[in-house]
């Protein structure tokens, strides 16, 4: 059963949301570049520190401790992400964990492999495996965007996905409009064809529920900054294909699964402040495990988000000279949304925004190639505001006078 949500609950355990801005509350809208930290997340890790921290594989209590807190929130992030603990691995962000793991995966790549990614999504799930295939010699095929309908175009999934083709990227939602992708479709076919399926979760991960199974991820990475935590990357792959990767390594480090992923010291302070992000989340649900506490938390969130998003979207459609950069109504989507005012640069209406409390932001996003699809780039890209459990009907209507004060 799901709870109501609460959002002044939910608001007081963000410390950010005190902040004043030339006197004025701040509307925290860049969610999608970087939410804000919850209380729970905070304390973990100052709890951490404060209480003395250590390097792994010591016999005295601040090493032990901190493997503790190592294996805590590897399972809290199995939960989160529907995997086992041994299959999750910590990192500095996705980036860098793709990169990795894009080298490792790579390794029996040559000129008769082939691999797909898509125009929808952030490079970082995108330039990694070029990378990758350009240094093998292996063939690149692109899933195509619709411009119209800002979704991925599916019709053609039986020839870009062959016996040939060695790994398929696809990113969960779009970080730049916020569409939600039919990864399940696209991981079906790429199994079939015997390919490996990499998804980017970054987006996806603080506005959708997650189950690796259901959208058949064999390698899903998301970054805990973006659902109200520190900067720290995660990642799950599936057993089989984690314990046959070819990392590169340090040749004393650990061979075995995860930990043969996580070059170096590990930022322990901030992986601690992801397990406090996942309690956070778990505390907006209800349900027997952590798991379904936080299946039921998203669900919650996803509703509450939904209703302010529509509201935004809406009011756009609403206002002269909007052009709003979104799937039709009845796709899921994220809160994410990307608009344009004509006569005014990108960079313009965030600063009008900013001026009036409300943070926002411009540019790509690093969704390059759909900015290029678009005809974007150059321009300055989108205007990008991004809704987060946090944000309240107050502060979208509050920011729909301020772009109407713009316009007039």
């Amino acid at each position: 059963m799901q709870q109501m949500f609460d959002v002044e609950a939910v608001r007081e355990q963000f410390p950010a949301l005190s902040r004043l801005h030339d006197g004025r509350p701040v509307a925290y809208f860049d969610g999608p570049g970087g939410s804000q930290v919850a209380r729970t997340s905070i304390d973990a890790m100052t709890r951490y520190m404060e209480r003395g921290g250590a390097n792994l594989h010591g016999v005295f209590p601040t090493s032990t401790e901190t493997e503790e807190i190592l294996a805590e929130t590897r399972a809290a992030c199995a939960a989160f992400l529907g995997a086992e603990p041994d299959e999750v691995a910590f990192g500095a962000n996705m980036t860098t964990l793709t990169l990795a793991i894009s080298r490792a995966l790579s390794d029996s790549w040559d000129e008769d492999s082939e691999i797909v990614v898509t125009e929808l999504d952030h490079r970082a799930n995108v330039d990694p495996w070029l990378i990758a295939a350009r240094e093998r010699g292996a063939k690149v095929r692109w899933i195509g965007v619709d411009p119209e309908t800002l979704t991925l175009n599916l019709n053609d999934l039986d020839q870009k996905i062959n016996p040939s083709t060695k790994l398929v990227a696809v990113g969960l939602a779009s970080n730049a409009v916020g569409t939600v992708n039919d990864v399940a479709a696209v991981a079906e076919r790429a199994h079939a064809a015997g390919a490996v399926v990499a998804v980017d979760a970054v987006h996806a991960a603080p506005h959708v529920p997650m189950d690796r199974e259901s959208i058949g991820a064999d390698v899903l990475t998301c970054s805990a900054y973006k659902f109200f935590g520190p900067h720290v990357g995660v990642t799950a792959i599936r057993r089989g294909l984690f314990e046959e990767l070819p990392v590169h390594r340090l040749d004393p480090a650990p061979d075995h699964i995860p930990d043969k992923l996580e070059t170096g010291t590990q930022n322990h302070e901030g992986i601690a402040g992801v397990k406090g992000a996942i309690e956070f989340i778990a505390s907006l649900g209800e349900g027997a495990s952590l798991s379904e506490r936080l299946l039921d938390a998203m669900r919650t969130v996803e509703e509450h988000e939904a209703r302010l998003a529509d509201r935004l979207r809406a009011a756009l459609r609403e206002i002269p000279g909007v052009t709003l950069y979104a799937a039709p109504d009845g796709l899921r989507k994220t809160p994410t949304v990307a608009f344009r005012l004509e006569g005014y640069a990108p960079l313009e209406v965030c600063q009008h925004a900013a001026d009036h409390g409300f943070f926002i932001a411009a540019g790509d996003f690093y969704a390059s190639t759909l900015a290029h699809k678009l005809g974007l780039d150059g321009s300055g890209g989108f205007v990008r505001a991004g809704l987060a459990p946090y944000n309240t009907e107050e502060e979208v209507e509050g920011f729909i006078r301020v772009l109407r004060g713009l316009v007039r």
